[in-house]
């Protein structure tokens, strides 16, 4: 195998401590998986990532689409077969929207809540960047 190939084997493979993590919260605690057990969990994970992307890409590119959005993703589970997954999948990303929602809403929060013009708060700012610059200077 060439360092090319070997490279490209290391790319496409998920981080053993992220996998590990997974298996420990979904397993109990008495089980232990063996190294060649938990290769192979990697492996097939990799191989339905793979399968999963491939089919969600194929039909983004059916509608002229560079991006694969979340709805590719679902409807690629349905046409593979794994419907089960579905519903966990929405669920997972309306939470992500939320998430994403409230942090776009705490940084305009904080900014409002300063209580300070956008002018107050680029003086402020200069002002902090020239103390820096001063204790930068005196060291």
């Amino acid at each position: 195998m060439s360092d090319r190939e070997s490279s490209s084997v290391d790319d496409l493979s998920l981080p053993k401590a992220t996998v590990q993590k997974i298996v420990s919260e979904i397993v109990p605690p008495d089980l232990v998986f063996s190294r060649d057990a938990r290769d192979a969990l990697i492996e097939c994970c990799v191989e339905f990532i793979g399968v999963l992307s491939q089919t969600a890409n194929e039909m983004a590119e059916g509608e002229a689409k560079k991006t694969i959005a979340s709805d590719h993703v679902i409807r690629a589970l349905q046409e593979l077969g794994f419907t089960d997954y579905i519903e966990p999948v929405k669920q997972v990303i309306q939470e992500h929207k939320e998430s994403q929602k409230h942090g776009r809403e705490r940084k305009v929060g904080k900014f409002e809540s300063s209580g300070m013009t956008e002018e107050e708060l680029l003086r402020k700012q200069e002002e902090l960047f020239g103390l820096a610059r001063e204790k930068l200077n005196q060291s």
